[in-house]
């Protein structure tokens, strides 16, 4: 079994509009500029491949690749808790 935890977290588009935390339990909570919970739902990650499938049952996948996840036509960077 591969261990995916290096993924959970909070991952932001460079202008910070869309932030998407991947959750521990294999959920995840987007939120869209000043829109908490836009989309929430479940993952699952096979190696470096990433499938979302929504609440509303609408599916999506992406890719992480050198620290970054390519998801959407969008760029997700990992935020580095600073507490």
């Amino acid at each position: 079994m591969e261990d995916n935890t290096s993924f959970i977290g909070m991952w932001v588009t460079r202008d910070g509009y869309i932030r998407q935390e991947l959750l521990p339990n294999g959920r995840y909570d987007e939120a869209r500029g000043h829109r908490k919970s836009a989309y929430t739902g479940s993952y699952i990650i096979k190696g470096t491949h990433i499938e979302y499938i929504d609440d509303t049952g609408f599916t999506a996948d992406g890719n992480f690749r050198n620290g970054v996840l390519y998801h959407g036509g969008f760029i997700f960077y990992k935020q580095e808790n600073d507490n």
